[in-house]
């Protein structure tokens, strides 16, 4: 079963197109990467599928409801969302993984939300820092506090705007693990944009490519060709294959 689907999706700017009839799907357990250079719009999907922004045309169904009629609380229950960039208000660390149950707290958090944050805190190493304030995390650390939150919303979607961009090397492979994991083991499905074409073909299950606004490409790593790469980024490139998984270099010499 598809848990997202979108058909014929379209969005302007001030009356300049930026996303023109991009359709999609990604199944249940699924991890879509989304590509492209700076500027094409990979944000923007992201926020026309949270409801964020509104597309002036086509559809946005999260296991078969449309997003776009739903109110907030359920769209919040539906999709989780992690922006390139958070705010650090003065909480603790604990306290704004909480937020992330809000969609499902009525009065006040039960021993089942709390054990949920905790659960958490725990898989992405955050337990130490529960009680520091934001304001004194780092930038990999505050990312990491933002992830923590979506996942415990257990929305059946999670969207990701190029979340390792702030980590290091470990931290961008623990954290990357942890949402493929998640995917796979509770039927979630992933969107993330990615900038790092070849840890999106280690990690996805599917890329897409945009360009211009359009959907350029869609297909599983293990088909990319150099073509397509050359002709989205406007670079030479070779694929190459190393114990069976594709790796894509810059053509010619340093």
């Amino acid at each position: 079963m598809n848990a997202i689907e979108l058909n014929n999706v379209h969005f302007s700017f001030n009356g300049a197109p930026v996303l023109q009839d991009v359709s999609l799907d990604v199944a249940e357990g699924a991890f879509l990467a989304v590509l492209g250079p700076n500027g094409v719009g990979k944000t923007t999907l992201l926020k026309c599928i949270n409801a964020i922004h509104r597309p002036r045309g086509g559809t946005v169904l999260v296991e078969g409801a449309d997003v776009l009629r739903l109110a907030p609380d359920a769209v919040a229950r539906a999709v989780g969302y992690v922006p390139q960039h958070s705010e650090a208000p003065r909480l603790t660390v604990f306290d704004a993984v909480l937020l992330g149950r809000r969609p499902h707290i009525r009065w006040r958090a039960s021993e089942t939300d709390l054990r949920i944050v905790e659960s958490a805190l725990r898989h992405l190493r955050l337990a130490p820092l529960q009680l520091r304030h934001l304001d004194q995390l780092s930038g990999g650390e505050l990312q990491k506090v933002a992830i923590a939150r979506a996942l415990v919303q257990e929305p059946r979607l999670l969207l990701f705007d190029e979340p390792t961009s702030a980590l290091d090397l470990r931290n961008q492979e623990e954290i990357l693990r942890l949402i493929r994991g998640v995917a796979v083991e509770h039927g979630m499905a992933v969107v993330m944009t990615m900038h790092d074409l070849n840890t999106a073909l280690r990690f996805a299950h599917k890329l897409l490519f945009l360009k211009d606004g359009l959907v350029f490409a869609c297909g599983r790593p293990e088909g990319i060709e150099a073509a397509t790469v050359q002709a989205v980024y406007g670079l030479p490139v070779t694929v190459h294959h190393i114990d069976g998984r594709p790796l894509v270099l810059p053509a010619g010499e340093v």
